[in-house]
């Protein structure tokens, strides 16, 4: 009887053994993309994200409530949102550094999305770049940054409710600050093409659209049948938008880029997320945030008719 014992026993480690070394075998052939991340390493994200979609999203005394960092990942959806809900200003104003900063990070989104979105990407580097330039230009330009009275050109400009910003903010400090500046010195053409700022905001305006209507696809949830693909679901939001201002050329160029989206999977590690319902969660307070920029930047163009610059 102890011989059956412990034979039973061998067999029984035998058996653990060749299942471990089983799903050790497998590992080689899983890639890693396709691995989730190891829980230990995610934020408590249900009930963080609930909190976070409960919030008001306004800007306290402590701060906008936003997401802890996601360990990992150049892309931080915290630090997009904490500049989205610090972009809004007085009435109906955008500040520019939070909103460039805002793109800073939706730039790191597009390159996790794979070099082909990447080479997207590189055209909004390039246009955040044109208005930051524009800033440091204006800043060595004290002719640029006082009016005829000594005041700063923001007087009047988008800082009514904040007299001390418009005795010291640049002309470049907000969206209607920038565009009253550019107006008033001739530098929008509304028949040829320059390099203002009011031009490179329209571009950034419409390629902000773009990604809002994306994330909001992203984040819906269908009642009945299948998720759809990242893929489909940027294609789509595209053809609805920036489809509309680009070549043949550049649409077909795109559209062969999106093919190459990642899955879900690869979203929800990309904000440290389980799955598709904390996911819906946060994209809908980034979309949140993202609609009241855009917003008021299509309110500022539209009453300057700059919404079809060249």
């Amino acid at each position: 009887m102890l011989h059956l014992l412990c034979r039973a026993q061998s067999v029984k480690q035998m058996s653990n053994l060749n299942v471990a070394n089983h799903f050790r075998v497998l590992s080689f052939f899983v890639p890693l993309s396709m691995a989730p991340p190891p829980l230990t390493h995610l934020p408590s994200p249900l009930r963080q994200l609930h909190q976070l979609y409960n919030s008001s999203g306004v800007v306290g005394a402590e701060g906008p409530q936003v997401l802890e960092g996601c360990p990992g990942q150049t892309f931080q959806v915290s630090l997009l949102l904490t500049h989205l809900l610090a972009a809004p200003a007085y009435q109906s104003d955008v500040l520019l550094q939070p909103y460039l900063s805002s793109w800073d990070e939706l730039v790191k989104f597009m390159e996790a999305l794979g070099p082909m979105v990447g080479l997207i990407s590189k055209e909004i580097e390039t246009k955040t770049s044109i208005i930051r330039q524009l800033a440091l230009l204006s800043e060595k330009n004290s002719e640029a940054e006082l009016g005829p009275d000594g005041s700063s050109v923001n007087t009047g400009a988008g800082t009514e409710n904040d007299p001390e910003a418009s005795q010291h903010a640049g002309p470049y400090h907000s969206l209607r600050s920038m565009i009253w500046m550019e107006m008033k010195q001739g530098l929008v053409d509304f028949q040829h093409q320059t390099e203002s700022g009011c031009r490179t905001i329209l571009r950034l305006h419409r390629a902000l659209l773009w990604l809002k209507l994306f994330l909001q696809k992203l984040a819906e949830t269908p009642v009945a049948g299948r998720l759809r693909s990242p893929s489909e679901l940027c294609r789509e939001s595209y053809q609805n938008t920036l489809a509309n201002h680009h070549t043949w050329f550049v649409r077909r160029a795109a559209e062969l880029a999106f093919i190459a989206l990642p899955e879900r999977g690869f979203f929800y590690r990309l904000v440290c997320v389980q799955g598709q319902e904390d996911l819906s969660i946060l994209l809908n307070k980034v979309v949140e945030a993202i609609g009241e920029v855009y917003n008021r930047t299509q309110k500022a163009l539209d009453e300057n008719g700059m919404l079809d610059l060249p």
